[in-house]
């Protein structure tokens, strides 16, 4: 097998998350090596029981790679992983960094020299939406990138904005690259690529849109960025679980004020 083959299977593996993929490279190195491993030598490495165990082992998470490099190869997708040199320092400084990035698109984009998040909620108001839009159209402009996560809403008007100052912008997806969640966006990512800009996700091609993915794709939109602008967000939303990435992770965060008027 070729190397990206060990780094799939580790991405497909339910249950070992990036923290304990890392302990386990600090040990072993390369994913070739844990690949070899036998179930008492897994089982004798802290955190790592008897059940993650039989997971790592499991032949189900083994099968198919090679299908899966000659989908990407067809689909134009990339990998990135965490011990590659152009992996993102930002990503790689925050906590638990993803350890395998794929892509479609202008992979040059996650080491741009700046980076602007903009988020907000989905059931925006008239306002959300042209203020998105245009903030991230003045901000394309001075060559700065935005990224979001192509969700309804605030995400959704800010990469348009960017698009429509022919900047580049960053989709952070909470599903696979091959995926395009949700589907009345399926306009707006052919628009991305098109225009240079990227799509990026830390699961495995196929992977479907699901709850728990989404507060974990927030923590790389603002890992990669520089600062995070708000637009508008509910009380509980997904938005604030940004902003409380950002802010463990030292980002500026600056907020919209919300106007009360029909544009």
């Amino acid at each position: 097998m070729n190397e990206q083959c060990y780094w799939i299977w580790l991405s497909r593996i339910e249950g070992l998350g990036p923290i304990k993929i890392k302990q386990l490279l600090e040990i072993y190195e390369a994913p070739e090596q844990i690949w070899k491993l036998s179930k008492e030598e897994l089982t004798n490495i802290r955190g790592i029981g008897e059940k993650l165990a039989d997971k790592i082992l499991d032949l189900k998470y083994r099968e198919n790679l090679s299908k899966y490099i000659s989908y990407m190869q067809r689909y134009n997708i990339g990998i990135i992983t965490i011990q590659d040199k152009d992996y993102p320092e930002k990503l790689k400084n925050i906590y638990d960094s993803p350890v395998v990035l794929y892509y479609k698109g202008n992979k040059a984009l996650i080491n741009h020299s700046k980076i602007v998040a903009m988020v907000g909620c989905r059931e925006c108001s008239e306002y959300g939406k042209h203020i998105s839009k245009k903030f991230s159209y003045e901000l394309a402009k001075k060559d700065i990138c935005i990224i979001s996560g192509m969700a309804k809403g605030i995400d959704s008007y800010s990469h348009l904005g960017c698009i429509q100052a022919s900047g580049k912008t960053i989709a952070v997806l909470g599903s696979g690259v091959d995926q395009i969640y949700p589907k009345e966006n399926t306009i707006l990512y052919n628009q991305i690529l098109k225009t240079g800009g990227l799509i990026l996700s830390e699961y495995v091609i196929g992977t479907k849109p699901t709850k728990l993915n989404f507060p974990a794709r927030n923590r790389i939109i603002s890992g990669l960025s520089d600062s995070i602008i708000v637009v508008e967000a509910k009380e509980k939303s997904g938005t604030l679980n940004t902003v409380d990435f950002a802010l463990e992770q030292g980002k500026d965060v600056f907020v919209i004020p919300r106007k009360y008027y029909e544009l």
